[in-house]
């Protein structure tokens, strides 16, 4: 029994092993990619003998690109800014309206209820291309092309169906005889949803947040045909690195690895509020 529980915890480690390798090899791939020149990237055959650059984040950084035809300016910081506004406003703009709205669909049935919250949610399946032509159109008529406004309005259609239909889970995950005794103690159902409701919800609301983000911000069809080059994020942005030279890998890699840091630092900070989600059916009875 001894041998086969030593071999046991031989094979889950060495399975673990082989998984964490796999998931990660292309993030370390890309960080050495980050820290090479183009000539070290597209050596053959691939070597890991390199000495390490900084030039390609310098070149984000300045907004100077050298290439073989010469200078290329870029906006990358720009853009790196236009991606945290649009998706940190979106996901505000949809907290606001969606975490009511899932507590009114988690607490209060109706008729068409359930009608009204797929259809939201079928927002979320259809594709961006179905919606993005007469959306285009409409925003010249009415003021609304190529600014921060019409892209938030726009980015609900990703971030709002998410949140409500992830927050209303765990509303009704919560036992209501919880907010029943609030209420008969005097309380208004206004009181109850922001003092009873929300904190127990708290660790769901801040996933749906963190998930809602991450999709904001790796959207790149909305912002490429609503937005011009000063409003456009890091997805879009990151076309100015096929240039008519060639494609410049190392500043690629490098953007890669400052897009993905703010998304990858949120994920690591919200893990324990994922986890406190997953408790929240303890409270029910």
């Amino acid at each position: 029994m001894e041998h086969t529980s030593i071999l046991e915890r031989l094979l889950r480690a060495a399975a673990l092993t082989v998984i964490v390798v796999f998931f990660m090899f292309p993030i370390v791939w890309i960080l050495l990619m980050s820290v090479q020149t183009n000539a070290t990237i597209l050596s053959d055959p691939p070597t890991l003998a390199f000495t390490p650059t900084l030039s390609n984040y310098t070149a984000l950084i300045t907004g100077q690109l050298d290439t073989q035809a010469g200078s290329l300016n870029i906006e990358f910081m720009q853009n790196l800014g236009n991606s945290a506004i649009l998706s940190v406003c979106s996901v505000v703009v949809a907290l606001l309206l969606g975490v009511p709205a899932a507590y009114a669909f988690a607490r209060h049935r109706f008729r068409g209820s359930e009608d009204i919250a797929f259809t939201l949610l079928s927002f979320r399946f259809a594709p961006p291309l179905l919606v993005v032509l007469p959306l285009s159109l409409y925003f010249q008529d009415i003021g609304l092309a190529d600014t921060y406004i019409g892209l938030i309005w726009v980015y609900q259609l990703i971030c709002l169906p998410l949140i409500l239909w992830i927050v209303r889970g765990y509303f009704e995950d919560i036992s209501p005889d919880i907010e029943h005794a609030y209420r008969i103690s005097g309380h208004s159902w206004l009181a109850t949803f922001r003092k009873i409701a929300l904190p127990l919800a708290g660790p769901g609301i801040a996933a749906a947040g963190l998930l809602a983000f991450i999709f904001a911000w790796n959207n790149f069809v909305f912002a490429l045909v609503l937005a011009s080059a000063d409003k456009q994020p890091v997805t879009v942005g990151a076309l100015a690195f096929v240039t008519a030279s060639g494609i410049q890998y190392g500043q690629i890699a490098a953007a890669i690895v400052l897009a993905i840091a703010p998304t990858l630092a949120l994920a690591i900070y919200a893990q324990r509020y994922l986890v406190e989600g997953l408790s929240l059916g303890a409270v029910k009875g």
